[in-house]
Parts: C-alpha cells; structure tokens; sequence
C-alpha cells in the first residue's frame, strides 16, 4: 500500500508508515503518536544518511573480543588468523594484538 494520497492538485503529504492515519512530522516515516510509543520506532530503520546503519545499529548483543593474537602484521599467520577471525564473524583486530611497535619493543629486548 502506498502511503501516498493524490488527488487533482497533486500529492497530499504522506501518512504514517504504522498506523497510515497520522500525517508524518517524524523520522522513519511515522506520525508522532507511533514514533513516540515504545516499541513501534524501532520497526522501521532510519532513511538518514547520518543514521546508523548495518549491524552495528541493531539492537543485538556484540560478540566478546577475539583472544589476542601475537603474530606480526603482514605475516602469513597473521593473514590466517584474520581469516580465521572473519569466518567465525568475531572483530578482526583487538587492542592488544600485536603491532609493529611491539615488534621493536620485542628485538630490542632480545639484543640486551
């Protein structure tokens, strides 16, 4: 159903994308009343372009961090384990993974 109404002089303005009744003032398309009452807002998705979007904008509970891992940037195991990362659908990096900072830090030590 198209939540637009024509008539002679053209398109009246359109109405709430809920309840099809209210004229829309609101984002998402809703009249007040709906974009106002627990649990109809979250519904429908946002059509800004500052909106969020994607999964980090839904309303489900973020997997715990990956273990960190120690292997060097640009290494093959490090490659695998990213892959590995990716195919379990877990965040690809995690703060303390290793660096190439701490590749230094590592040599470094080592020669003293």
């Amino acid at each position: 159903m198209s939540t637009y109404r024509y008539n002679r002089s053209g398109v009246y303005p359109p109405h709430c994308r809920h309840c099809g009744r209210g004229k829309v003032i609101r984002p998402r398309g809703l009249c007040w009343t709906c974009y106002y009452t627990p649990g109809v807002r979250d519904r429908y998705p946002t059509a800004s372009k500052f909106g969020r979007h994607g999964i980090a904008g839904a309303n489900v509970a973020e997997k715990p961090l990956p273990t960190p891992t120690m292997t060097m940037p640009g290494s093959p195991e490090r490659a695998a384990v990213m892959a590995a990362r990716a195919a379990a659908g877990e965040a690809l990096f995690h703060p303390d993974d290793a660096t190439a900072v701490t590749a230094i830090r590592v040599t470094d030590a080592e020669r003293n």
